[in-house]
C-alpha cells in the first residue's frame, strides 16, 4: 500500500482506468463475436448490418487509447476478409 499522497490518488486513477477500459473492452469482443457469429452462421445481410458497430467501437477504442492503432487495424481487416470470403 502506497504512504504516498500522490501515489494514493494516482492508483485510485489507474483503477477507475482500468474499469473503463476492461468495461470497453467487452463491449468491443461482443461486437467482433456478433461478426463472427452471423458468418459461421452463414447470415451475410445480418454480418454486414453488425460490421459497422464493430468498426465503430474499435475506432473508438483507438480514439481513446484503449487499443493500439495495429491491433484495430489488424482486426478490422480480418473482419472485412470474414464476409468477403462468404458465398
Amino acid at each position: 500500500m502506497a504512504n504516498i499522497k500522490q501515489q494514493i490518488k494516482r492508483n485510485k486513477q489507474n483503477e477507475s482506468a482500468r474499469l473503463r477500459n476492461a468495461s470497453f473492452t467487452s463491449a468491443t469482443k461482443t461486437a467482433i463475436k456478433a461478426v463472427e457469429l452471423a458468418v459461421e452462421v452463414g447470415d451475410k445481410d445480418k454480418a454486414l448490418n453488425a460490421l459497422p458497430l464493430a468498426h465503430k467501437k474499435l475506432d473508438k477504442g483507438q480514439s481513446k487509447g484503449v487499443f493500439h492503432k495495429n491491433f484495430v487495424k489488424r482486426h478490422k481487416s480480418y473482419l472485412a476478409k470474414l464476409i468477403n470470403d462468404m458465398e
